[in-house]
């Protein structure tokens, strides 16, 4: 994810002084949850907690305690007409300075979630697999991409974790229950491999495949002759990313994709 635990620690870093914003309550249509949270310096800004008039204020206030050299601060604020909201809810903040302990916590606080976080692993390197990648990176998911060959897992995202092996089908059987599999190899014959071991973990949260109706009737046929069966074959999405949109260009893919796996993820 992009507000990960390296991007938190190089923007504590930077800012001696920062304020906390937490959202304390939240009653109603609201922006963000109960827990949500951002960091505000008197330069820049970390997390958000919606956007909007609320966010300008809550920003403000923090602003003032530092400014001030206050420790705490409170907003409770109706989301209507009055600040050009119409939401319709209500917000209570809580704001304050945090000291070094805290800040400590805040690191350990947003590790924790991230760790927490559902892991989707994408099989291929390729021009697909980096768009991915990148379309899943400020997503709350965990992003693992698998390759044979050492070339193909140049220039991914920091955040984005890579493994080089010669049998990606382990990370299969190694996975967590509820991963999502993304499959995108250079090679047909790998692609079917790994679909139908993933195809056997029924606790996959999704598993998809690049390819086309011809790929997946190809695909179909080889799977029953070879011990699958056709409910576990219904559970294959491929193509990856539907058909609405007739665009093949990899970031167009990737866009589709990513938000059919954030719901499958979330479902």
């Amino acid at each position: 994810m992009a507000d990960s635990t390296s991007g938190l620690k190089t923007f504590l870093q930077a800012s001696p002084s920062v304020a906390l914003v937490e959202v304390r309550e939240a009653k109603g249509s609201t922006p963000r949850e109960e827990g949500a949270w951002m960091l505000v310096s008197p330069e820049a800004i970390f997390g958000t907690i919606g956007g909007g008039q609320l966010e300008f204020m809550a920003i403000a206030r923090a602003r003032e305690l530092i400014s001030d050299n206050l420790a705490n601060g409170a907003l409770d604020i109706p989301l209507g007409p009055e600040i050009g909201q119409c939401c319709g809810g209500r917000v209570a903040l809580d704001i304050r300075v945090p000291d070094q302990e805290e800040r400590s916590a805040i690191l350990k606080r947003a590790s924790e979630e991230a760790a927490s976080f559902p892991q989707v692993i994408l099989f291929g390197g390729g021009h697909v697999g980096h768009a991915l990648a990148a379309a899943l990176t400020p997503l709350p998911v965990r992003v693992l991409v698998v390759e044979t060959r050492k070339e193909a897992l140049e220039d991914f995202p920091d955040d984005v974790e890579t493994r080089l092996t010669a049998l990606p089908e382990e990370a299969v059987r190694e996975a967590p229950a509820g991963t999502a599999f993304v499959i995108l190899t250079h090679d047909h014959a790998l692609d079917f491999l790994l679909v139908a071991e993933a195809l056997a973990r029924d606790d996959a949260a999704y598993v998809g495949m690049i390819g086309s109706k011809t790929k997946r009737a190809t695909f179909k046929s080889w799977y029953l002759k070879n011990g699958g069966d056709e409910d576990r074959f219904s559970k294959l999405v491929t193509p990856i990313g539907g058909d609405a949109v007739h665009d093949k260009r990899p970031a167009v893919i990737a866009a589709m994709a990513a938000a059919e796996i954030l719901t499958a993820l979330q479902s």
